[in-house]
């Protein structure tokens, strides 16, 4: 059973995205039970949980990789069953995967490139795009001509940031994004993602480190074996007791 914790009343309107009684299997295993999770455009969301719980399976299934066994999948208020994950990039979503997988013998800016492809047509939009990447991560511009695999893991970490945000996407997911950095670059980090966030963009955050990912969120949910175990702001999820046991280490 899912429990809700301290959660206001969400206004009657059309989420941005929004999974709807889920169930996923790997062949004959189940991953995901009956999951249903709302993301309010403009919104930071959580997702988190300990290894095995879920979370990436969850990311794959947004991005099309995989397909429910039953449930829906809504984006923009338009289910994406049918279609392809290049359809469903293209539709507006960019996800950043777990350790980086930048190009390490292309440059800074041949990543971001790479990252452009569904605005290839625009360059308006990708000259914007790059601009705010150069705005955000200063250090990618001062190194735009460095090969990727040079780059420290905090400077790999914004350039597969700034390489999903070429696609101008309205949803920005990360998997992992605090994985290999150490404590300070995560804080600067996360606050880095509050900065996107501060744009209109929304974004939907997986993480093992729980504190740095709801500190910087508006709502969040906590996976269990393939369920939403708990789910509420993310304020009152930092203060509930289970929560800080299970991943707060308090």
């Amino acid at each position: 059973m899912t429990i809700a914790i301290h959660a206001s009343p969400q206004p009657v309107v059309t989420p941005e995205l929004e999974l709807s009684d889920i169930d996923v299997f790997y062949g004959k295993a189940q991953v995901l039970f009956d999951l249903s999770i709302r993301v309010e455009k403009g919104k930071v969301i959580s997702i988190i949980g300990a290894n095995g719980a879920g979370k990436s399976t969850t990311l794959n299934l947004i991005v099309g990789r995989l397909k429910p066994t039953s449930g829906t999948v809504r984006f923009g208020g338009q289910e994406t069953a049918g279609r392809s994950v290049e359809q469903v990039i293209a539709s507006g979503i960019a996800c950043v995967p777990q350790r980086r997988r930048i190009f390490g013998t292309l440059t800074v800016m041949e990543n971001l490139e790479v990252g452009s492809y569904v605005k290839r047509g625009d360059k308006s939009a990708v000259s914007a795009a790059l601009d705010e990447i150069f705005e955000l991560f200063p250090v990618l511009k001062k190194k735009a001509t460095m090969m990727g695999g040079v780059l420290s893991g905090g400077e790999q970490q914004m350039l597969a940031i700034g390489r999903g945000l070429m696609a101008c996407p309205r949803l920005l997911l990360l998997d992992e994004p605090s994985m290999g950095l150490s404590p300070k670059l995560t804080l600067e980090m996360f606050r880095d993602i509050k900065r996107i966030a501060a744009g209109g963009r929304t974004v939907v955050i997986v993480e093992q480190n729980a504190y740095a990912a709801l500190g910087v969120s508006d709502y969040g949910y906590v996976l269990e074996g393939g369920r939403v175990a708990l789910e509420g702001s993310a304020q009152a999820l930092l203060k509930d007791n289970h929560v800080r046991d299970a991943y707060l280490g308090a």
